[in-house]
């Protein structure tokens, strides 16, 4: 449960759909392609489903740190699981 404006709210939704049933390397690597993504690099957009839809945020740079909040939080998690 969380709260925040549209898009890190519609980006989290995304990225638990995309992540269901995903190691949690395989989610890691996600996390890092959509993080590259909206920053405008090329990455194989099939396995972030729709979160793929959001690589349109790159032109707005304010809103790149919205649509990784989750994304982010997750990669961190990973990394205090792991300390």
């Amino acid at each position: 449960d969380g709260h925040g404006c549209t898009i890190s709210m519609a980006s989290a939704s995304m990225m638990s759909d995309a992540i269901i049933g995903k190691t949690i390397n395989e989610a890691v690597a996600l996390a890092e392609d959509f993080s590259s993504l909206v920053q405008g690099e090329t990455v194989d957009e099939e396995p972030l489903g729709d979160a793929a839809l959001l690589a349109g945020v790159q032109k707005f740079p304010a809103r790149i740190k919205c649509a990784t909040l989750a994304w982010k939080a997750l990669e961190r998690a990973v990394e205090n699981e792991k300390a």
